[in-house]
């Protein structure tokens, strides 16, 4: 039981780590919420990928689970910077760190 929590928590870590290296620009957020995106993400993109491809264990499904995982994580991240942040996405202001 504690094993799979762990595995989780580093999943996720991974996933959230992903999601926002493909956002350009900074993103101060803390590591707990870098895991919170990527395990949400995980959770909403995998299993939209699951649906969609079958979750056999064969490569094709697992690659397609992965990447929709990562495609959902980094739309909780441009969400969190657009809703949270109060950031745009694009442009030069994109680049800047948020007001403190």
């Amino acid at each position: 039981m504690v094993g799979a929590i762990i595995q989780v928590l580093i999943s996720g870590f991974i996933i959230g780590a992903l999601a926002r290296w493909a956002v350009p620009g900074p993103d101060p957020m803390s590591v707990p919420m870098t895991i919170l995106l990527g395990v949400f993400g995980s959770f909403l993109g995998g299993g939209i990928a699951a649906v969609i491809f079958g979750a056999e264990q064969d490569s094709g499904s697992v690659f397609a689970i992965l990447i929709g995982s990562i495609l959902a994580s980094t739309l909780l991240v441009i969400a969190y910077r657009r809703f949270v942040q109060h950031r745009p996405i694009t442009g030069p202001d994109a680049f800047r760190p948020p007001p403190s």
